[in-house]
């Protein structure tokens, strides 16, 4: 029995670590408690054709529209056709998703041809998922470490050996190991706006980059639409829209169908510009989120969570709009891998929002993120589960550019602080970008560099290693594409109509 290391503790996380423990031996690495992750927090649901209006080929075709060429069409078909199946199994491991007339609830949400999402607790979806699963997770022999921050990959003659670890009383260990499967989330700290919990800081996509792989689609971060515009940037899910809320402006006037014919249903990076260019025209002000044609009860019973947290913060928006602004929400780039979740050092795996598996391409299309993490960590069991060749098959890799990424360690001579590069990434780096805009955001950056001691310290390193290789793909990206917006590039580019895939050492194409 082989010694597999999964970090992170989010669906992906969690799938990899109970189906690989089937065969091999576990340990599950998360840095705070088992329950803390991206995962939880996620309100509108899991995507997936259930139902007999809808298709496999129809999620398939949304999906690819709403990554506007740049998605690994196998990918998306590999998501799309497995993704029923488990969403089955979830619900043999206990999740309990709401139902409607004793068959599965469906929503509908922006870009989406049908109601298709599924959710459980009204709004509690990601919860309700990850209960289950840390449930079955400490039920089953996996050897847990909580409050263990994953400081670097071991590694021996090119290929990924384990696991430099530091667990909670700041000692180091070392954990050998046949394969390491990275789950660790995205980056959300990146920005000072973000539905992120404190935990997103990028820790597994830059101990991948120093260890020498390769990752892809950087440049693309999702800024969701709607975030309370009030401390903390609580979430209102996309799905508060898809059941009929509108956006207005400080005049009440509705203005997202001047911007798109699909008005609030049009993909998210198009309903993030347009409430960001209204935000310009108000000075900063936020703009309103009206659902008081939904109704007090309404809204209660079916989105509890944010009906409480809007409570907490003093509106009663079953009768008054409230404010919203975008937040950072969602990475699609990561660590390029290729259908089961392999990467480029053998050893290593990655699934979840540390990976790019190309499904998501340059904008994800809603409530596809929680399909992803579960279809790909089951599909990355099964290579450790049947022995497969453990080296990357990039499918989707050609006409991919491989760069060099910016992350060398002795750069800068100040120290980084987490408050100062998130000013610097949400001014130059955020929902608009442009070249000059770019150029101060590297130079800002080259003048930082990252130091050991606490684990806040090496997170701040982390995202400083991230944030530099973000920079260089937002300025060798010279168009516009899904999340990606260039005010400088307003067009989409044929000439970018592949991946950009950097690492730390570049002899050739990928």
């Amino acid at each position: 029995m082989s010694r597999v290391v999964v970090v992170g503790s989010g669906i992906a996380g969690l799938i990899a670590a109970l189906e690989i423990s089937r065969k091999h031996r576990v340990t599950l690495v998360t840095k705070a408690e088992l329950v803390e992750s991206n995962t939880r927090y996620a309100q509108g649901g899991i995507a997936a054709a259930m139902a007999d209006d809808d298709s496999v080929a129809e999620h398939v075709a949304d999906t690819l529209i709403a990554g506007a060429g740049l998605n690994c069409k196998a990918a998306v078909e590999v998501l799309c056709a497995e993704g029923p199946g488990r969403i089955r199994d979830l619900i043999r491991l206990g999740v309990a998703f709401d139902k409607k007339n004793g068959e599965l609830a469906r929503g509908m949400e922006a870009a989406h041809s049908h109601a298709r999402v599924l959710h459980a607790g009204g709004d509690a979806t990601g919860y309700a998922i990850e209960s289950a699963l840390v449930r079955a997770v400490r039920e089953a022999s996996i050897e847990v470490l909580e409050h263990t921050f994953a400081r670097e990959l071991l590694m021996e003659r090119g290929r990924v050996v384990g696991l430099e670890v530091l667990d909670g009383a700041g000692v180091e260990r070392r954990l050998e190991a046949e394969a390491v499967v990275l789950a660790s989330g995205g980056a959300g700290q990146l920005f000072p706006h973000t539905t992120n919990p404190a935990v997103a800081t990028g820790d597994g996509v830059a101990m991948a980059l120093r260890a020498g792989a390769q990752v892809a689609d950087v440049e693309f971060y999702q800024f969701h639409p709607t975030a309370l515009a009030v401390g903390g940037n609580f979430l209102i899910s996309e799905a508060v829209r898809g059941d009929g809320a509108v956006l207005r402006d400080v005049d009440g006037r509705r203005f997202m169908l001047d911007v798109d014919q699909r008005g609030e249903l049009a993909p998210r990076d198009v309903v993030a510009r347009g409430i960001a260019a209204q935000m310009f025209k108000q000075q900063g002000k936020p703009v309103w989120l009206d659902a008081t044609a939904m109704g007090a009860k309404f809204l209660a019973e079916r989105f509890p969570t944010i009906d409480k947290a809007a409570k907490s913060y003093g509106f009663d928006w079953g009768t008054e709009w409230i404010p919203v602004t975008p937040a950072a929400h969602y990475w699609m780039g990561g660590i390029r891998t290729d259908l089961w979740g392999r990467t480029s050092l053998p050893g290593l795996f990655a699934v979840g929002e540390t990976a790019c598996t190309g499904v998501h391409g340059a904008n994800r299309l809603a409530s596809n993120s929680l399909l992803e993490s579960l279809v790909f960590a089951w599909r990355c069991a099964e290579v450790l589960l049947e022995g497969r060749k453990q080296g990357s098959d990039m499918e989707c890799a050609d006409g991919d550019d491989l760069l060099h990424a910016p992350i060398e360690k002795a750069a800068g001579a100040v120290v980084v602080e987490r408050e100062a590069l998130q000013a610097v990434m949400w001014q130059e780096v955020g929902i608009f970008r442009d070249a000059e805009g770019l150029a101060r955001a590297a130079q800002s950056l080259a003048g930082w560099r990252g130091v050991g001691g606490s684990v806040g310290a090496l997170e701040d390193a982390n995202l400083l290693t991230i944030a530099r290789v973000m920079v260089a793909a937002a300025a060798a990206r010279r168009e516009s594409r899904g999340a990606h917006y260039r005010s400088d590039f307003p067009r989409t580019s044929k000439a970018f109509a592949h991946s950009l895939c950097f690492a730390r050492e570049v002899p050739v194409l990928c």
